[in-house]
């Protein structure tokens, strides 16, 4: 009898056992899944179709959505996507472009930012993605060689296109006004802040409007990281 109790203890564990190992075995496999399909859905080559032809306004060509406000690329980077505005800044937090709900979100404008960019100083937001996708790309300009190299970019809004010329990179706390209130904010205020904390700063050209990058890095919640650069209407 007890030799049955044991037997029947041993086969009731190894089964526990089996069916810890099953859920185990399926958590994993549904992590890795659901990475894929997030880091697909941050890599939606559908997009491009949107994407205007270089020297063509957005207004000339087709757009997402009304929330479109312009087409950003920083050459030969990964960073290469349109640009939403929301209503607030959680609006377009998990939501893709075409309005779908993606953990991916979107690159959206601060949303009291002017959308046709005529603000002294404008904000743009990304997730930061692993594989290179979305903001996640941002990280190489703290290398120096890296910035140099990959400093120019353009900027396609509803009326034009503008040349985008980096010129700093900065830590940032996501709290601080200076940064991320951008309505009504002056390029000397700006200015001001990246000669006091940026982590590379190659010299500002007087009277452009700045055009800021930013996504969230570092171990902190309220880590920032943020790359500078000016407007140039073509």
């Amino acid at each position: 009898m007890v030799n049955h109790v044991v037997r029947w203890m041993d086969e009731a564990l190894n089964l526990l056992v089996l069916l810890l190992v099953a859920v185990v075995l399926f958590v994993s496999v549904y992590s890795l899944m659901d990475n894929i399909q997030l880091y697909r859905n941050a890599q939606d080559d559908s997009l491009f179709v949107y994407k205007p032809p270089l020297g063509t306004a957005l207004a000339d060509y087709k757009r997402i959505s009304e929330k479109q406000t312009a087409w950003l690329t920083l050459h030969d980077t990964s960073v290469d996507y349109p640009v939403m505005q929301g209503a607030n800044n959680f609006e377009f937090l998990n939501i893709d472009p075409y309005g779908e709900f993606k953990l991916s979100g979107s690159i959206f404008l601060d949303y009291s930012n002017d959308k046709n960019y005529q603000d002294e100083y404008s904000l743009i937001y990304g997730h930061h993605m692993d594989r290179n996708t979305m903001f996640g790309a941002l990280d190489y300009f703290l290398d120096r060689t890296y910035f140099n190299d990959h400093s120019q970019g353009t900027l396609t809004t509803a009326d034009g296109v503008y040349d985008i010329d980096l010129f700093a990179v900065s830590g940032a706390d996501g709290t601080d006004p200076t940064i991320f209130s951008p309505h009504g904010r002056t390029t000397e205020e700006i200015i001001a802040y990246i000669e006091e904390n940026a982590d590379i700063y190659t010299g500002y050209e007087a009277g452009k409007p700045i055009l800021a990058l930013s996504t969230c890095y570092g171990e902190t919640a309220e880590s920032r990281l943020v790359v500078f650069g000016t407007l140039t209407r073509r």
